[in-house]
């Protein structure tokens, strides 16, 4: 009895003390998929490597043997591809391992974002006529156009709490000039973009429709476009924001050890991270993704009311540069406790 009481005490204490990254948060492979996890975050790197994977090697959308999972067909699709990125924040490589190759990628990465790998040792690649390799990083740093206040802690959700930054009656002048308002319907359904000083877009979403990313991208530029309200964060309008800390490993167990039909291509394993940090100064992204595999043969308006933009419950995220047609990340928060 005395050992099950000490067991259970173990696991109280292990369950205050366990990390951000150990809570059940999906990376998804698309944007377009679909899930009941309700803490989920997608990024382009995975979907990068394996567009290189379909026009290299593959030259056609992707079915494996013994059965292919839904996703493999929402990553034929496209639906992202390095167009929507500027070259300075993402490195591609693909092509045969050789006894070089682990050191040449680690030696690009860290003289284009002076970085090193998180998954290249994990992955161990094997040097061989036959193996094959395809290696993304996709990197972001990047601070708000103006550095917003620090306002403390506030509830978020039920039963929740969190750092928030953001702006409220202290806040200067100048800084509300980094908040751009796209709509505002109500309290649980308005979105603000927050300016950079590069070029990049912060999309703040807050919606608790439990809907695909692509498809919460479209409702929220859908209702940007036809709203009639001001625009402008107005003096008395407040904002507050979470603080995120994401740091996640996700390996595609589905597509280990799976042939490719049509073709000799056997998958060995593929795996993406993401590391994701957003406070009053910026913005933080890093993901990498890889894959490796065999191939045995070679104004006159009425003075709107105050506002309240608080993101205390469930909002998505979304980073687009400028020019792009699409997000290169998206992120939904409901758990925030998972985020810290």
């Amino acid at each position: 009895m005395k050992r099950r009481i000490f067991g259970l005490v173990i696991l109280f204490i292990l369950s205050i003390f366990i990390p951000a990254f150990a809570y059940d948060i999906e990376v998804q492979p698309t944007m377009i998929s679909k899930s009941n996890e309700q803490d989920r975050v997608w990024v382009g790197t995975f979907q990068i490597v394996w567009n290189e994977f379909i026009d290299k090697y593959v030259h056609t959308p992707v079915r494996l043997k013994d059965g292919t999972p839904t996703y493999v067909y929402e990553l034929n699709l496209k639906t992202f591809d390095a167009s929507n990125l500027s070259d300075k924040c993402y490195y591609k490589y693909s092509g045969n391992i050789t006894k070089n190759t682990v050191k040449n990628i680690k030696k690009a990465i860290k003289k284009k974002f002076d970085e090193t790998s998180d998954i290249l040792d994990v992955l161990n690649p094997i040097p061989g006529p036959d193996n094959f390799i395809i290696y993304a990083m996709l990197k972001k740093d990047f601070e708000f156009i103006k550095e917003f206040d620090k306002l403390g802690e506030f509830s978020f959700g039920k039963n929740m709490t969190a750092e928030y930054f953001g702006v409220d009656n202290n806040t200067q002048n100048d800084i509300k000039t980094g908040v751009k308002v796209l709509y505002y319907n109500n309290p649980k359904d308005f979105a603000v973009m927050l300016l950079t000083k590069d070029n990049e877009e912060v999309y703040l979403y807050k919606n608790a429709a439990n809907k695909n990313f692509m498809a919460l991208y479209g409702d929220m530029k859908g209702k940007a476009s036809g709203y009639k309200g001001s625009k402008k964060f107005e003096k008395d309008d407040k904002l507050r924001v979470p603080n995120i800390k994401l740091d996640l490993t996700k390996t595609f167990e589905e597509l280990t050890e799976r042939r490719v039909i049509g073709t000799n291509i056997i998958i060995s394993k593929a795996m993406e991270t993401v590391i994701f940090n957003m406070d009053n100064k910026g913005v933080q992204l890093k993901s990498e993704a890889a894959m490796t595999f065999v191939e045995s043969i070679g104004p006159n308006a009425k003075k709107p009311a105050p506002r309240n933009f608080y993101f205390d419950d469930t909002f998505v995220i979304f980073l687009k540069e400028h020019n792009a047609r699409t997000p290169y990340f998206a992120l939904r928060v409901s758990d925030i406790t998972k985020f810290r």
